[in-house]
């Protein structure tokens, strides 16, 4: 029995499918699906509550709208609200990469800032052809703290230098040549779903747990020491400068910023 979410009115969709072997998570704030305080903390809650169910074998994380997300809320990151927001973001990526089976995550339209960083805590990231991923948060003079941890275990240093320092997006061909995601599909949802039938329902819900904590061995501590050390980069160095909170600062006011160049 498949328990769809009744109240469209919350910012996640949470639902058990696949006779309750599958967790179902879904932005449902279109079309942008910000990954703003709201959305972390049904994550996170979501996250909390089933991490114990001993059926469960994965978790499938898609988005409703056209759109999967366009990222954190720029307002959230202005200096009076990034400690708590970066904090709270930071806590459910350690939490994702804990969780005791694999997250899918389906991509389709933009997938950007936050909403990559999230999607990038994911086990097997599955995307459309008209996808597109990036990190622009340097745009706005500011950088992206957990994409910086993620990306270069992911896809390598000097790849992630290039989406992060550029803040370019590429396309889902370019996305899946250097291993961002790990299928280029044409219904991402559709396909996560049958790589759960055929990969991971057939086998022992706690086998696959042993077999997933194996595989990541001290994984995720690693990333955790890593987001501590960009998070405090981030407050206590970036957030500092002049320009960080002039360019956020233009792009709410939404004219063109003018740089200082001073750390």
């Amino acid at each position: 029995m498949n328990n769809q979410p009744d109240n469209n009115a919350t910012p996640l969709g949470v639902w058990l499918d696949r006779n309750e072997q599958l967790l179902r998570l879904r932005f449902n704030c279109p079309k942008a699906n910000l990954v703003d305080a709201a959305m972390i903390t049904a994550l996170q809650g979501a996250f909390e509550q089933y991490a114990q169910q001993s059926r469960l074998k994965a978790v499938l994380l898609d988005a409703a709208g056209p759109h999967f997300s366009f990222g954190a809320s720029i307002q959230e990151h202005l200096p009076e609200g990034c400690a708590q927001m970066l904090h709270s973001l930071h806590q459910l990526i350690g939490s994702m990469l804990e969780f005791p089976v694999p997250i899918l995550v389906a991509i389709r339209g933009q997938c950007l800032g936050g909403g990559l960083e999230v999607a990038l805590a994911g086990s097997q990231l599955f995307a459309a052809p008209q996808a597109k991923l990036g990190q622009p948060e340097i745009q706005l003079a500011v950088f992206a703290p957990a994409a910086s941890a993620l990306l270069p275990p992911r896809i390598g240093a000097a790849r992630s230098e290039d989406l992060l320092l550029s803040g370019r997006s590429v396309g889902a061909d370019e996305a899946l040549r250097i291993g961002l995601i790990d299928q280029l599909v044409d219904d991402s949802e559709m396909a996560a779903l049958a790589y759960f039938d055929q990969h991971l329902a057939p086998h022992s819900a706690s086998s696959l747990r042993y077999a997933l904590q194996a595989v990541r061995g001290d994984y995720s501590q690693r990333i955790r020491t890593r987001l501590a050390e960009v998070e405090a980069l981030y407050l206590e160095g970036l957030m500092q400068t002049r320009d960080a909170v002039e360019g956020l600062t233009a792009y709410l006011q939404k004219r063109p910023a003018i740089w200082e160049n001073t750390a």
